[in-house]
């Protein structure tokens, strides 16, 4: 079963991802980012060859995570998205679009995006999160097998299962 965070929690949690996340790409160059970096690999497989890259996956799955946030019904929820092969192909070409963008901003991206959800959690209160939001942010924001909230530091080792 999946743990169960109070909303502060999970906000605290997502920060530290975060913060895991931006010491180890701080001071970096663009080349510096899109040098080689083994990631630890998902329960879906390795598909990062860099930091570059990890900073586009987290990216895009807090992007669709906002998104479910703000419409439950989101497209991501339905049971022909939620394979394991669509959830390589979309871990492959969030990649893939991530380097696209050049690394600064990619970055901004990552903190507007990081910003955008804890605003989001801020707005609920404990009786919302606990009674409907709460399962379904923990759902979302949940690598399978691996504790709630925590996605970059995952992927950096961490934090492990």
């Amino acid at each position: 079963m999946t743990e169960s965070l109070s909303v502060g929690a999970a906000a605290d949690r997502l920060r530290a991802d975060h913060a895991h996340l931006l010491a180890a790409v701080d001071g970096l160059s663009g080349p510096e980012l899109a040098r080689d970096y083994t990631t630890a690999a998902g329960p879906l497989g390795d598909f990062c060859a860099s930091l570059h890259d990890l900073v586009a996956h987290v990216l895009m799955w807090n992007e669709i995570n906002l998104a479910v946030l703000n419409d439950p019904g989101h497209w991501s929820l339905r049971p022909e998205f939620e394979t394991v092969e669509a959830g390589r192909a979309l871990n492959r070409a969030g990649v893939a679009a991530g380097r696209e963008l050049p690394a600064d901003l990619l970055l901004d991206r990552l903190a507007a995006g990081h910003a955008s959800l804890l605003d989001q959690l801020a707005g609920y209160t404990d009786e919302d999160w606990r009674a409907h939001v709460g399962p379904l942010a923990t759902r979302v924001f949940t690598v399978p097998g691996r504790p709630a909230f925590w996605h970059a530091a995952l992927h950096l080792g961490a934090v492990t299962a």
